[in-house]
C-alpha cells in the first residue's frame, strides 16, 4: 500500500494530490528561503493562523447564500483575504506605531486565531456545520479530497512555484543589500510585499494538505535544512525546492496509503526528518563534520606541540600526544625521539623560527596574517623568500625531513 502510493499507483485523485503537494513544497522552500534570509519567519506563523477567521467567515457566508458552504474555491478565497487583512494590520502596527514587528505579529496572530476558534464553535451549534469538515484546514487531510479540490490545488501550486522562480533575482538582492537594490531603482517595499504575496499564496493553497497550524514548518524546515550544506544562495533554493518538494511528496503520499493520519503531521515529520539528517551529516555544517574537524584540528595540535617540545629537549607529559607521536613514528614507547622524529622536530622548530621573523619583518606583514601555528610556511612564502630567511638564520638552505 505504502509503495503504491509512493509510486503514485493509488489512483488518478491520490496521484493528483501528491503532485499537488510536491509543488507546494517546492514553492514553500524557495519562497521561505528569502523569509529566513530576511529574518522574517513568524510572518509566516502571523499569515497562517490569520487565515482561520477567513476560512469560517467564507463558510457562513456560503451558507447564508443558499450553498452548503463547502466550495473549496470560496474557502480558500475567505482565507486569503483574512490572511491579507492580518498581514496590513501587521505592517501598519510596525510601522505607524512603537510596536516592535514580533510584538505586532504575536496581537495578529492571536487575536485572528482567537477570532476564528469563536466562530468555528459558532459555526457547529448551525445545522451544516456539523458535516463541514473545517477541521481539516487545522491540521490537514487528503482523503476522501475530490477531484476539482485536487486540480484547483496542483494548479495553484504551480502557478506560486512558477511566481517565485520569476521573482528570484530581485528578492535575492532585497534579501541581501536593500539598500543597494533601492539605488539601482528597485522598489524594496514592492518586493517585500510581493514576498508576503508569495508566503500567502503558499499558505492559502496548503490549507487543505498541511494545515494552517503547520504550514509554518513547510516554510522555513526546507531553508535552514538546506542552510547545512551550502554557502551560496543559488544553491539554498534549489536544495529548499528539494527538501520541500520531497517533504511534501512523501507525507501526501505516506497520507494517502494511511488516510486516518493528518496530512499536515506528516509532511512536517518527513520534512525534521531532512532537517536531523543535515544536522548531524551535512560535510560542511554538520555536527559530525564539526566533530571531525575538531578532533583533526586537536591531532595537529598535539603533533605541533609535541614536536617543539622534542626539538627544545623538553618532556612531554601529554599522554594523548605521546600516543599520536608514537602513532607516527616519530618516539619510541620510552618517549625518546626517533631518527626520523629527530628530523622532523629540527624542521617544526625551524619553521617556527622562520614565522618568527615573518612575523617581525613589515615587509612579510601580508604572509604574518597567515600564522596560527599549523600553517605550513612552504604554503604561503615562496623557495627564494624560504631560503632569505634560513640564511639570515644562519642555515644553508632550507631545512627537510
Amino acid at each position: 500500500m505504502i509503495f503504491d502510493a509512493l509510486s503514485l499507483q493509488l489512483g488518478y485523485n491520490a496521484t493528483l494530490v501528491t503532485i499537488g503537494a510536491t509543488l507546494l513544497g517546492m514553492a514553500g522552500g524557495v519562497g521561505g528561503t528569502f523569509l529566513f534570509l530576511r529574518k522574517r519567519a513568524l510572518v509566516s506563523d502571523a499569515i497562517s493562523h490569520a487565515t482561520l477567521p477567513g476560512v469560517a467567515l467564507a463558510f457562513m457566508v456560503m451558507v447564508a447564500l443558499g450553498g452548503d458552504g463547502r466550495s473549496l474555491t470560496g474557502l480558500l478565497a475567505g482565507a486569503a483575504l483574512s490572511a491579507a487583512a492580518g498581514l496590513l494590520i501587521v505592517s501598519w502596527l510596525s510601522t505607524r506605531t512603537r510596536l516592535a514587528e514580533d510584538a505586532a505579529i504575536g496581537s495578529v496572530l492571536s487575536v485572528f486565531f482567537g477570532f476564528g476558534i469563536v466562530l468555528l464553535t459558532i459555526i457547529q451549534t448551525m445545522n451544516t456545520g456539523r458535516q463541514a469538515g473545517l477541521e481539516s484546514f487545522l491540521l490537514g487531510a487528503t482523503a476522501g479530497m475530490l477531484r476539482s479540490e485536487a486540480f484547483i490545488i496542483a494548479i495553484s501550486a504551480a502557478l506560486t512555484l512558477v511566481l517565485v522562480l520569476v521573482l528570484r533575482r530581485p528578492l535575492t538582492l532585497a534579501s541581501f543589500d536593500p539598500e543597494y537594490a533601492t539605488a539601482t531603482g528597485q522598489n524594496v517595499t514592492r518586493t517585500d510585499l510581493a514576498m508576503m504575496g508569495i508566503v500567502l499564496a503558499v499558505t492559502v493553497v496548503g490549507l487543505k494538505i498541511v494545515g494552517l497550524i503547520l504550514i509554518v514548518a513547510l516554510l522555513i524546515i526546507p531553508p535552514v535544512t538546506a542552510r547545512f550544506w551550502t554557502e551560496r544562495t543559488d544553491h539554498v533554493l534549489m536544495l529548499s525546492a528539494l527538501f520541500g518538494g520531497l517533504a511534501a511528496y512523501g507525507g501526501a503520499a505516506l497520507s494517502a496509503a494511511l488516510p486516518d493520519l493528518p496530512t499536515g503531521p506528516i509532511i512536517v515529520l518527513v520534512g525534521f526528518g531532512f532537517f536531523v539528517v543535515s544536522l548531524l551529516f551535512a560535510p560542511g555544517r554538520g555536527v559530525v563534520s564539526a566533530l571531525l574537524r575538531h578532533r583533526r584540528f586537536q591531532r595537529q595540535v598535539h603533533l605541533r606541540q609535541g614536536l617543539l617540545a622534542l626539538a627544545q629537549g623538553q618532556p612531554i607529559f601529554e599522554r594523548l600526544t605521546l600516543r599520536l607521536l608514537q602513532a607516527e613514528g616519530w618516539v619510541r614507547p620510552d618517549g625518546v625521539a626517533t631518527r626520523q622524529g629527530q628530523l622532523r622536530a629540527s624542521k617544526a622548530l625551524r619553521d617556527e623560527d622562520r614565522w618568527q621573523l615573518v612575523r617581525h619583518d613589515p615587509a612579510y606583514e601580508a604572509a604574518a596574517l597567515h600564522y596560527d601555528g599549523l600553517t605550513a610556511i612552504e604554503s604561503v612564502l615562496t623557495a627564494d623568500q624560504l631560503d632569505a630567511l634560513d640564511a639570515r638564520l644562519g642555515a644553508k638552505g632550507r631545512v627537510r625531513p
